[in-house]
């Protein structure tokens, strides 16, 4: 793949794909814990936070800005370690492997969408979709099918040589679902995906995101403080003062 200006990030191979059952959850998180220092205090954003979630289910995280949704998506994928308690997925304990191991495992099995789109501007549509699939290890054919497949089926396939500066935030967001989808990961985290659009927009996105994970049994989290998200999901997680829950809160429900 050409970048204007950039060199090509070597392929990593796909070391960390994993056979999952049916019956077994997906994500098992056990009394994590994340405490950050701040000056000569400590501040702990997460408390005992425990959670199952089985493979093929749209879940929903709620919470208010700074609740620490974000803290927990990071520490679900690895990005992040608690300080205390275990993360595994398809039972690979994340909280046991190196940063190497982590970010391996990441770009085999996780996919992102972000409320900034986070598309890499030197890139079309196109090659942003292949990317994963390149650092994956997978062929260059197989990546240009499997990202062309992908852009059709969010309504992009005519946009593939295009820049991500000529497309809207509702197209933007479109291909960031295209390319968190394209290696096929086991499950899908989302933090705020809806927060740059108008209704309409985050709507079709909501919408696109739970119907391409339902068709590939992918394992959705989505991370927001939009009610309009209740409706669509299998489950509603609420998270306040650093503990998780199941049940919603009246400021949370939609009025409709």
């Amino acid at each position: 793949m050409e970048r204007r200006g950039e060199k090509c990030t070597p392929p990593i191979p796909h070391a960390f794909s994993l056979p999952m059952t049916d019956s077994s959850p997906l994500v098992e998180l056990d009394a994590l814990t994340k405490t950050y220092r701040e000056g000569d205090r400590d501040r702990t954003v997460l408390r005992d936070v425990s959670l199952r979630l089985g493979r093929g289910a749209f879940s929903v995280l709620m919470g208010r800005s700074g609740a620490g949704k974000s803290t927990l998506l990071n520490l679900i994928s690895g990005i992040d370690l608690p300080t205390a308690g275990r993360v595994r997925i398809g039972g690979a304990d994340l909280t046991e492997k190196s940063e190497t191991e982590r970010t391996k495992f990441r770009r085999a099995n996780i996919g992102f969408v972000f409320q900034s789109f986070n598309l890499i501007s030197t890139l079309t549509v196109g090659e942003n979709v292949r990317l994963p699939l390149e650092l994956a290890g997978e062929t260059p054919r197989a990546d240009r099918d499997r990202a062309r497949a992908m852009l059709d089926r969010v309504g992009l396939a005519d946009r593939a040589d295009d820049f991500p500066d000529r497309l809207s935030g509702g197209e933007q967001q479109r291909v960031a679902v295209a390319r968190a989808l394209a290696h096929e990961p086991l499950l899908v985290l989302a933090d705020e995906p809806t927060g740059n659009l108008d209704y309409e927009t985050g709507q079709a996105v909501l919408t696109l995101l739970g119907d391409l994970v339902r068709d590939t049994d992918t394992t959705l989290l989505v991370a927001t403080h939009d009610p309009e998200a209740l409706p669509r999901a299998d489950r509603v997680l609420h998270l306040h003062g650093g503990t998780l829950h199941e049940e919603v809160p009246e400021y949370v429900v939609p009025s409709r």
